[in-house]
């Protein structure tokens, strides 16, 4: 680690990034920005989160794979695994998602006479302004840049003195062939246009491939459209501003809507980067900084978290501390009302093959980036979310109809901008996996549960999205021979199991996680029509008559299993975690409804952890939210040390370890985000029948504060802890009826804002609350 000691919200590093993963990030969530702090020379890596490779998917014209489903379970049923993997593979498609892609490089030569004899290097991130700088002294002359992605009108402002001779030059450089690149004298300055076209198709990284990038040549129709490999422009002015040269840069795409042909008109698109840089360079930059801040505050501010160490402790809780407010940092740059959702690495990328192209990857990553959205205040980020759940729900519909001869829709492990969703091609252990959609449609159930639904949400996006998924899902239960239900086929994801031969297969029925989101998608349906007050309908009832004979989840010896009983892993210390999807991020498995399944749950991962589990960044922040559930504050302090320690970046980005980048890692965002939830567990839960305060708290934050945390109900609620016990907190209802509060080790006295007494006691606690009435938490020592 590179770090010095900073004011708080401010990460600070002492040398610049020497690879992408250390570098600082800057987005408004459409324009993604990564600065590398560099000498004399800042590099700012340029993304767009509408930028893929390809186009809007053609229908089907195929007579998909249907048929192969009685074969295929039949082989399950037989425990003939290997004949229902081979069986799977005629469930591909014939190629894969497509790349989330990079636009290209400005470099900015701010200080020509900078080399080596630099002194007092420092490179900051300020996570509460949104705002970059780097600083350095050379000789007697002290040099400072600043940078920031301004959300109105979505462009990077970055500024640095200027003695009023000739301004520092700017250059754009692309890893795509570019059909129009210029330089303009305007605007007091110097104006760059560069104007090129995506791949038509990449195939992922992981793929060996002659040609894997391949670019189309194709003229563009009428409209300036194309099939595939859209459009992109970027504009880059350097201007002067007072005693401040000044670099103003935006990029533009063609993407027209996941459905709809791209745009490819060069200029066109270099028009409209041209018209949005010199509109924004007649802003002064000091109104550009002030609204940038003002619009990420609104969002960042909503929570704050203050841990003041013991003694001994104080580094270590402080990077604790600065890797939560990244992590929110990081939601409010990289996702937005209006743009497309955070995807493997946000919406920054470096790469023209990225690590698993930078997808959505379904089976956790996409899901885990929004797990913190809702406890942590800030509901509007998760709509790019719903936007894609609620896409899906509608282009999965082709791949249920043919592929499985289902109703509603289904979607695989991975997709993209384009709503990809089929099984790609490669093996079942990864590729079939066909539950997607339920666990997007969990997201919008937690917005609704959370409170933070507009009007005509649930009928608009939560009841069409759980609609889709759990006709899906009716439709792939079979019984088993005990009577009971279970989806076929069906994969835990990414891992396989051990057969009696030694050999592993992946395809079975009811995979633990599977049955999980099974009886989750049912039951949150049919609790949305109530809440929706639908009338009852036949596809309820069909719902109603399958939820009570779906078969539960496997337990033997007194361990949660991944499959069915008797079937075991072939990577005891496997990355994913899946099968424990009911403790975390899910709510089924809780220490009062079910502690028996909770307690085994928790046997299950101390095994996995046992065989060298968690080794990825987002796999560990999984286990500190499962630590959490757990109640578990000493475990969940240790994972998250050994995260921050192994599994992150100078500047404490998340990485997956990989021999094929630089360092031995690839950046994923989704530790990032995970770790935000993971630590919110710890501090407030509500999802286990009440408001259960500082449940699992790191037994090194021995007295902090956090204000904002919002649970299930609506309810916000903030705390203050000392010596390790609750001192006092608020509670703000978001609903009318029972409130119940729970404490450990400590005497509470709950009023009204007001002085009027409601409830007092240790252990737990209820009232008959008020939508929005405050309630003061006052605590004494328990007798």
């Amino acid at each position: 680690m590179t770090h010095q000691p900073a004011p708080r919200h401010v990460l600070r590093c002492d040398r610049p990034a020497s690879r992408f993963a250390d570098a600082f990030l800057l987005g408004d969530g459409r324009l993604g920005v990564t600065a590398s702090g560099g000498v004399g020379t800042e590099t700012f890596d340029l993304n767009a989160d509408t930028l893929w490779s390809g186009g809007p998917l053609e229908p089907r014209t195929d007579g998909g794979a249907a048929h192969v489903l009685p074969a295929l379970r039949e082989a399950v049923a037989a425990g003939d695994h290997h004949r229902a993997d081979e069986l799977a593979l005629q469930l591909h498609a014939d190629g894969y998602t497509e790349s989330y892609q990079p636009v290209g490089r400005l470099s900015w030569s701010y200080d020509a006479g900078a080399g080596e004899d630099v002194a007092e290097y420092a490179r900051d991130l300020d996570l509460a302004a949104a705002v970059s700088s780097t600083r350095y002294r050379r000789g007697s002359t002290d040099h400072a840049l600043e940078a920031f992605v301004a959300p109105d009108p979505s462009v990077l402002v970055a500024t640095t003195g200027w003695d009023g001779g000739a301004l520092p030059a700017v250059d754009f450089t692309s890893p795509h062939p570019l059909g129009l690149h210029r330089v303009e004298e305007t605007a007091g300055g110097t104006l760059v246009l560069a104007a090129g076209r995506v791949p038509a198709t990449v195939i992922p990284n992981y793929v060996p491939d002659d040609d894997p990038v391949r670019y189309a040549d194709d003229v563009p129709d009428a409209d300036g459209t194309v099939a595939r490999g859209g459009g992109f422009a970027v504009a880059a002015l350097v201007h002067g501003e007072g005693s401040t040269a000044r670099l103003t840069a935006t990029v533009v795409t063609g993407f027209r809507g996941w459905n709809a042909r791209p745009s490819a008109d060069l200029e066109a698109l270099a028009a409209q980067a041209r018209e949005q840089v010199l509109a924004a360079a007649g802003v002064p930059t000091a109104d550009l900084r002030e609204r940038t801040t003002a619009e990420h505050r609104r969002w960042f501010d909503r929570v704050d978290l203050d841990v003041q160490a013991a003694p001994g402790h104080e580094a270590d809780v402080a990077v604790a501390q600065q890797v939560f407010d990244l992590g929110r940092y990081l939601l409010v740059a990289s996702s937005r009302p209006g743009t497309q959702a955070a995807n493997l690495q946000g919406i920054w990328n470096t790469d023209v093959r990225p690590g698993w192209s930078s997808n959505y990857t379904t089976n956790i990553n996409v899901t885990m980036n929004y797990w913190a959205a809702e406890t942590t205040g800030v509901a509007e980020l998760h709509t790019p979310l719903f936007e894609l759940a609620r896409d899906l729900a509608e282009a999965g519909q082709e791949t249920a109809r043919l592929d499985y001869g289902a109703r509603g829709a289904i979607v695989h492990h991975n997709t993209d901008v384009w709503r990809f969703s089929r099984a790609v091609q490669g093996r079942p252990f990864w590729s079939n996996w066909p539950s997607a959609l339920p666990w997007l449609a969990a997201h919008t159930y937690d917005h609704v549960d959370f409170g933070s639904a507009a009007d005509g949400f649930v009928r608009d996006v939560a009841l069409p999205v759980h609609r889709a998924a759990a006709a899906a899902a009716l439709d792939l239960l079979v019984e088993d021979s005990e009577g009971s239900l279970l989806p076929s086929p069906s994969t835990s994801p990414e891992n396989s199991f051990l057969l009696p031969d030694g050999s592993s297969a992946a395809v079975t029925a009811g995979a633990t996680m599977d049955r999980e989101l099974t009886r989750e998608v049912f039951t949150h349906y049919l609790d949305l029509l109530a809440r929706a007050g639908e009338d009852d309908d036949e596809f309820a009832q069909e719902v109603r008559a399958a939820l009570p004979r779906l078969a539960g989840p496997a337990v033997v010896d007194g361990v949660l299993q991944e499959w069915g009983p008797g079937l075991e892993s072939a990577e005891p210390g496997h990355r994913h975690v899946s099968h424990l999807y009911g403790v975390f991020p899910g709510t089924s498995t809780t220490r009062r409804r079910t502690p028996d399944l909770l307690a085994a749950s928790r046997r299950s991962l101390e095994g996995r952890l046992s065989h060298g589990g968690g080794h990825t960044g987002w796999s560990r922040s999984w286990v500190v939210g499962l630590s959490a559930r757990f109640g578990d504050g000493a475990a969940a302090q240790e994972h998250l040390r050994v995260l921050v320690e192994d599994l992150m970046s100078d500047s404490l980005l998340d990485l997956h370890p990989h021999s094929d980048w630089p360092g031995n890692a690839i950046f994923q965002i989704d530790g990032n985000f995970g770790v935000v939830a993971g630590i919110a567990e710890t501090l407030l839960q509500g999802h286990d029948g009440g408001l259960d305060l500082l449940p699992a708290l790191p037994p090194a934050w021995t007295s902090g504060s956090v204000r904002g945390l919002r649970a299930r109900g609506g309810h916000t609620v903030d705390l203050s802890w000392a010596d390790g016990t609750l001192a006092g907190g608020r509670v703000v209802a978001g609903q009318d009826g029972e409130l119940t509060v729970r404490v450990q080790r400590t005497n509470v006295t709950v009023t009204t804002a007001e002085g009027e007494l409601v409830a007092k006691g240790d252990g737990e606690l209820a009232w008959t609350a008020t939508a929005g009435t405050e309630y003061v938490l006052q605590a004494s020592p328990a007798a």
